[in-house]
């Protein structure tokens, strides 16, 4: 892990140097006199030379400092924790709705192979794989907002006019049910429904279709036989030998894809105006603030490492043939 955060943060610092755009300008605007733009890219350190900037930023990783935002006029860190609860509520309730459905719709395709549910899984597998998301996004808001009005319009966490749950662990879904405010509640599911679907959908594709190539791998197998030949009832033989057998390649799946929702919340969030890190990110791309930019894909990268190591430690718990010395 060490090695591969040491190179994310080397390529993610110079790779943003690269980009076009000068900061000094979209801070004091085009018609600004050359004495202030020269001043702001001294204040921001912008005209030392690249291998000093890079030594200045990983001394302020090291204190904990990820930068200065421009363009909120805050820090990196207090813009996170204001949007960071959004993106995690996005996050999660996308990975709950993908495993609901996928880890059923693979079992079911894999225990009635080359039925009509087995070739209706496997075109929603491919499709879902391959729709991008922006698309996906504006074709939802167009049916369900436009055409039938069955969901808010899609701008933020609640609609105008709702006040916010008392604040406990910033998630309004889990706030409203602790301080049990049902009209709070209804709008944070309403808002939150359309980009958990369009966040989730692609990860639903992926995981089904490894649930339903791992379970007919296993159950090909002589121990399901002789299990079925015992006169185990089939969903005890499908449920406790088959699947439990067919998770771990599952497992990987399920943490690489897990790591990459918050990846792809940038332009979910963009699409449906949600408040959270994803939204900020494209902001300060737009801005060329490059300090939220670097903690964000660092931040990624660390989710991402602790959860490939998450998985290997639950590889352990659910095999025992798995073993760390």
């Amino acid at each position: 892990m060490i090695p591969v955060l040491i190179g994310i943060v080397f390529i993610t610092f110079f790779l943003t140097r690269i980009l076009p755009g000068d900061p000094a300008l979209m801070i004091a605007g085009t018609e600004a006199p050359d004495d202030v733009l020269e001043k702001i890219r001294n204040d921001m350190g912008l005209n030392e030379p690249l291998y000093l900037q890079f030594i200045h930023y990983v001394a302020r990783l090291f204190q904990g400092d990820f930068g200065f935002a421009w363009h909120t006029g805050h820090s990196v860190l207090s813009d996170f924790a204001t949007r960071l609860p959004a993106t995690i509520e996005l996050t999660l309730a996308s990975f709950i709705v993908a495993l609901v459905i996928a880890l059923p719709v693979g079992i079911i395709a894999a225990t009635k192979k080359e039925s009509i549910v087995d070739h209706i899984s496997r075109v929603f597998s491919l499709i879902g794989s391959c729709v991008p998301s922006f698309w996906l996004a504006l074709i939802l808001i167009y049916v369900f907002y436009s055409r039938l009005n069955w969901f808010p319009a899609p701008l933020g966490r609640l609609g105008n006019g709702i006040s916010p749950p008392t604040s406990i662990t910033g998630l309004y879904v889990v706030d409203s049910l602790l301080t049990w405010n049902i009209p709070v509640l209804g709008q944070a599911l309403a808002h939150l429904a359309l980009p958990a679907i369009v966040l989730s959908t692609g990860m639903m594709a992926i995981i089904s279709r490894m649930v339903r190539s791992s379970m007919l791998e296993v159950i090909s197998q002589d121990f399901i036989r002789t299990a079925r030949a015992k006169g185990i009832y089939e969903r005890t033989v499908v449920m406790k030998h088959a699947l439990v057998n067919a998770l771990l390649p599952t497992l990987t799946v399920i943490g690489v894809q897990f790591g990459l929702l918050l990846g792809g919340a940038v332009v979910t969030e963009t699409i449906f105006s949600w408040p959270g890190v994803g939204s900020y990110i494209t902001e300060s791309i737009l801005a060329t603030d490059y300090a939220p930019i670097q903690a964000f894909t660092l931040m990624s990268a660390l989710i991402i490492s602790f959860t490939n190591l998450a998985v290997d430690v639950i590889y352990g718990l659910i095999d025992p043939r798995v073993r760390y010395d």
